[in-house]
Formats: structure tokens, C-alpha cells, sequence
């Protein structure tokens, strides 16, 4: 039987909301039985989100009162010391006291993330967390960070996110090497800034195994399973991956429907287009972790619809049934410099 998983749900945060994250709660529990859901937010609210979705009375999920909530546009440092009872921080919080596993949320990034760097603090020889997610590619499953949390980042910090990258692949997919490369703007040797050269020197010596340097379109094409980046490159790179996803998915359409005979195209390769759309589909990758922190926190889209928000929930899940901090931590150790005898 499988061992109970216990999650704190922000259910305040995101662009939506109760509208989502209720409904997202409801779904992950029927997909999950093992899971348990602490919704954090203001009760009576949640309750009445919970009452128009039927979910009054499950007893896998339990409701944590919090007074405040993290607006999406709200300065992270206003937020991390005039917010101490906001849904994002009640649920990180329960984290910290071990009632719970992991938290999620889709709120203001900014202020989770220096909410959580505050909580739970970072794991040794990591300066700042990093946001990672797995990208969609044509071979394999590569994870990119940063994602957003750090818009300049040191060649040190660049070279501590190689680390803590291939560790998540390690522990969640078992690659005992997993291929790390650098996101530049092209592969030779001569091309980038100096920070993003002097990280390459840097992974050169590191004993991972370092792939060098990739371009954007490689990506997707499987090349690494770790790209590194700092997170002002990678939340572009991120965006425009999915926009293009969509774009891809309208044109198709779009095709699709132009002509009668189109149209029956359509119908007979449904099945197809189903699997295609389902491959490309950005909530399908919805759920981001925030690495580096001494606790798990999941990141989801501020935009997240349920079945995306959902998908976050499921990524925790993931996370937990797998010990990704308590694996990483070890990982980060062993692949720290040792003190010279």
C-alpha cells in the first residue's frame, strides 16, 4: 500500500485563484488515493469553493486557515515582511514543521521564492535556489534552470545549478550521469559572455557530465538532459516555448478546419492530433521546483487552469515518492570540493 502523501495547497495564490486551485485539490485527489491535501487559505472561502465543486466532507483534505494573501504584483521583500500570515507563507510554513511534505503554489514568484529561501533556508554550498521544470522535446524528458527566480546569476551560481539539476535527474529518473550543457547563443568555445565562459571552466573541472554549450533549438531536440541558464534567458526561453507550442496547436486548427474535406481529415486523424496536442500541451509541464531550499516547493503558472494546476500537485507528488530533497541533499554533498588532508 502506498505510504500518504501530505501536501499544503496554496489555494489563494494565482491569477484564479480558489477557482482553480479547488478544483485542481478535488482532481489530484481522485487521481492520487495515498494523497492528502492541507487547502490553505481563508476558510470560509475555501469552504464555499469546496461546497460548489463537492467537495465538502472528503476527509483526505483538510482546510489551514490563513488571514493574508500574496498579490501577484506585490514586492517580494513587502511581502516576506508584512505578509507572515499569507496563504503562501502559512503553507510553506507547514513544511518547515514536517505536516507537511511539500507545498504548491502558483503565486507571486518573487515572493514564494523569497518566502521559501527565508522558511526553510537553502541546503549546504547553495547560494540561491533555482526554478526547474522539464521542457517538451522530441527525445528524452531535459530539465532547464533557471527558470525566473534569478535574473543575473554568477558563474559559481550558474556552475551550483549544473549540480543541483543533475541531481533532480538522478533521483527522479535514475541517470547516474545525466549530459549537462550550457544555453548559449552558439556552441564553439569563443561565443558568450564572460560569465557563462567562465562557468564552462569552471563544469570542465566539476567531474559532472558536462556537455558544453547549447543553443535554444537543441532544447527541444533532446541534446542535454540539464540546461543551465540564468533565469532571465530561461523564462524567455520557457515563454516562447510555449507560445510556440500554441501557435503550432492554432495553426493545425486552423488547417484543419478550413474545408469541408479538411475537416474530414481531422476526424480521421483524431487519435493523432489528440497524442500530438497532448505532447505539446504546456500545462502538461505545468509544476516547477524551486531547487536549492532545505523543503519542498512547487512552483505552478500564475495562469493555470485546473488541470494544469492539477499537473503541479501530481509533480509534487512525484518529488516526494522519490525523496528528491533528501537525494539531492546527498548528491550536492558528494559532489562538493573535499578539504585538502
Amino acid at each position: 500500500m502506498d505510504r500518504t502523501i501530505t501536501l499544503a495547497v496554496d489555494a489563494m495564490g494565482g491569477d484564479h485563484g480558489l477557482k482553480v486551485t479547488v478544483v485542481a485539490a478535488l482532481l489530484a485527489l481522485r487521481a492520487k488515493p495515498a494523497l492528502r491535501v492541507l487547502l490553505v487559505g481563508d476558510t470560509h472561502a475555501i469552504q464555499a469553493a469546496l461546497a460548489v465543486h463537492g467537495g465538502i466532507g472528503d476527509a483526505r483534505l483538510e482546510i489551514v486557515h490563513a488571514t493574508e494573501v500574496v498579490a501577484m504584483d506585490e514586492a517580494p521583500s513587502k511581502a516576506l515582511r508584512n505578509k507572515k500570515d499569507s496563504s503562501m507563507r502559512v503553507a510553506i510554513n507547514l513544511v518547515k514543521a514536517a505536516r507537511a511534505q511539500g507545498a504548491v503554489s502558483a503565486g507571486n514568484t518573487g515572493a514564494l521564492m523569497a518566502t521559501a529561501k527565508f522558511v526553510l533556508k537553502t541546503l549546504p554550498g547553495i547560494d540561491r535556489p533555482a526554478i526547474c521544470a522539464p521542457m517538451p522535446a522530441s527525445k528524452g524528458r531535459p530539465y532547464m534552470l533557471d527558470l525566473g527566480a534569478n535574473a543575473e546569476c554568477t558563474p559559481e551560481q550558474l556552475t551550483q545549478f549544473a549540480v543541483m539539476g543533475s541531481a533532480l535527474v538522478t533521483a527522479l529518473h535514475d541517470v547516474e550521469k545525466p549530459r549537462v550543457a550550457l544555453l548559449n547563443i552558439g556552441e564553439e568555445e569563443i561565443k558568450g559572455n564572460d560569465a557563462i565562459k567562465a562557468a564552462s571552466a569552471s563544469l570542465q573541472k566539476s567531474g559532472l557530465n558536462y556537455a558544453g554549450y547549447i543553443e535554444g533549438d537543441g532544447i527541444f531536440r533532446g541534446e542535454a538532459d540539464v540546461v543551465v541558464c540564468d533565469g532571465f534567458i530561461g523564462n524567455i526561453a520557457l515563454k516562447t516555448g510555449e507560445g510556440v507550442a500554441k501557435l503550432v496547436r492554432d495553426f493545425i486548427k486552423a488547417e484543419f478546419l478550413a474545408t469541408p474535406f479538411s475537416k474530414l481529415a481531422a476526424l480521421i486523424a483524431k487519435p493523432v492530433l489528440t497524442r500530438l496536442a497532448a505532447r505539446i500541451d504546456p500545462r502538461n509541464y505545468n509544476g516547477a521546483a524551486l531547487l536549492g531550499l532545505n523543503g519542498l516547493v512547487i512552483k505552478s503558472h500564475g495562469g493555470a487552469d485546473a488541470a494544469s494546476f492539477a499537473n503541479a500537485i501530481a509533480v509534487a507528488v512525484n518529488a516526494v515518492e522519490h525523496d528528491l530533497i533528501g537525494r539531492t541533499r546527498g548528491l550536492i554533498e558528494a559532489a562538493a570540493p573535499q578539504p585538502a588532508p
